[in-house]
């Protein structure tokens, strides 16, 4: 069986036909971006040479694929292509969407669930400069959580930035879940022991905490962060059991630089990347992953309250190149 047909199947076998069509929908503009420039690219070089392999990495790198990782996907091309004694060019980006695979399922963890706790409180808190949607997130994901019949309390933990708490609050209505906070401007790791000795007494699967967006001084940031943390592991010596990072797709290379400073600054575990259908940059997943090794858990493929979908690799290749790959699977 070809690559592309296994690919094609192992998204098709697994009840989530309905969740790649999400993907391909929601990666169209970098889609039509990405694989525009490659097919013009395929188009106007007759055969595979240096000139070549230059325009393709330049198409990469203007997707956010991020520069190191361009850097070693070019040099294994070019080993693969010899291999393969390739000369046609528009065979190539069938092989560029393998090395892709590749890189992110080489990278381990392909697929990360969440560490949800079978037994007891899972505390998430959640990390992020302000605007990337993160209130939003939290929304989302305690819809979605209530949806699967568990019992959500949510920590409304940015006391900074006028309006958080409010947009919070607008939040645990809708999705239906209840609502920790304090007076705006508040002690944040109050917040928390408030919503962890709330969630215990009230027997909740699941406590989702908001934190505030401050990048401007890192050690700040990190303090502020850390003690939260030690409130939290002091109801719950085991907790958090989630870090994690929201980013905006749509700022491109800002929202690696972002990951790398938080990075620095706490020990993040995963990443929501938001917005992902609102960018033609959507390289940046692969960036984050391969040079930061921190996993993509989420991504934001539209605005409505189920469009927080779980990373999945192949969907994700799927919806960079869902043309290509549909071709190839029938062939």
């Amino acid at each position: 069986m070809t690559f592309f047909k296994k690919l094609k199947e192992k998204m098709t076998g697994q009840q989530n036909e309905e969740k790649s069509e999400k993907y391909k929908e929601g990666l169209t503009k970098t889609r039509s971006s990405f694989s525009g420039k490659l097919n013009e690219i395929m188009a106007r070089y007759r055969k595979v040479d240096e000139d070549f392999f230059e325009d393709v990495e330049e198409a990469l790198i203007g997707a956010d694929v991020g520069f190191e990782t361009v850097m070693d996907l070019i040099d294994e091309l070019k080993q693969e292509v010899k291999l393969r004694n390739i000369s046609d060019p528009k065979e190539v980006e069938g092989v560029i969407v393998e090395k892709l695979v590749a890189i992110y399922e080489g990278a381990g963890d392909a697929e990360p669930a969440l560490n949800i706790q079978e037994n007891g409180l899972t505390v998430i808190l959640f990390v992020g400069v302000n605007g990337v949607g993160k209130t939003t997130t939290i929304g989302k994901l305690a819809h979605q959580f209530k949806s699967e019949g568990k019992k959500v309390v949510l920590a409304a933990g940015d006391t900074f930035r006028a309006g958080a708490i409010d947009q919070l609050e607008v939040w645990s209505e809708r999705a239906g879940v209840d609502i920790i906070k304090h007076a705006e401007g508040g002690d944040p790791a109050a917040v928390v022991f408030d919503a962890v000795q709330s969630a215990k007494a009230k027997g909740a699967d699941i406590l989702l905490c908001d934190t505030a967006g401050r990048l401007q001084n890192k050690v700040n940031l990190m303090n502020e962060l850390e003690k939260v943390k030690r409130v939290i592991a002091r109801e719950i010596p085991d907790a958090p059991h989630e870090v994690l990072l929201v980013l905006d797709a749509t700022t491109g290379q800002n929202a690696f630089v972002q990951a790398k400073q938080f990075k620095e600054a706490t020990d993040v575990s995963g990443i929501v990347l938001t917005k992902l259908d609102g960018t033609a940059k959507g390289g940046i997943v692969i960036a984050i992953r391969n040079e930061l090794e921190i996993p993509v858990k989420f991504v934001g493929l539209g605005e409505k309250i189920d469009d927080l979908e779980p990373f999945d690799a192949t969907d994700y290749v799927y919806g960079l190149f869902a043309d290509l790959i549909d071709q190839k699977a029938e062939k």
